[in-house]
């Protein structure tokens, strides 16, 4: 039985909310319109895909590298980040001391929290690199924009 408890709380099922499966649904809602029903593929695919790895639960593919700090609630590295941003030492007045500090003050902390040991998700990298940077909307509607003006000849 126990084994069996493990697997559950492995998968994270078991820190599944309310919020998180609605996102669940309607991202498989919006594959099942692009895939069988042939309803914007092009649009709807990507983002039920995307909807669906960043609503998994406990996987932090769309956390950055200090929002896996403060969800792992280290007391020791809590204190650092906090004597950092000069306030108390727990993840809500650290969440309440980032969201006033300068975005270079932010961006020290997600290098302290790097040298820390914790590393972005999959989906944090790549919104910073292709998104953050403004090149992945220019790609996508260059290439949208081919596929439909560039049919078979």
């Amino acid at each position: 039985m126990e084994s069996l408890n493990a697997l559950l709380q492995g998968m994270g099922l078991m820190h599944l909310g309310a919020g998180q499966a609605i996102m669940l649904l309607v991202s498989l809602l919006l594959l099942w319109l692009a895939i069988a029903k042939k309803f914007e593929p092009l649009l709807l695919l990507p983002i039920g895909f995307g909807g669906l790895l960043s609503n998994i639960p406990e996987a932090g593919m769309a956390l950055t590298a200090l929002e896996s700090l403060l969800a792992h609630h280290d007391a020791g590295q809590l204190a650092v980040i906090a004597a950092k941003l000069n306030c108390a030492p727990d993840v809500h007045a650290i969440k309440e001391a980032l969201a006033l500090a300068l975005p270079s003050v932010q961006g020290q902390m997600e290098n302290l929290a790097v040298d820390m040991g914790y590393t972005p998700g999959v989906l944090a990298l790549f919104y910073k690199v292709a998104i953050g940077s403004g090149v992945a909307p220019l790609v996508i509607f260059m290439g949208v924009g081919a596929m439909t003006d560039f049919g078979p000849l």
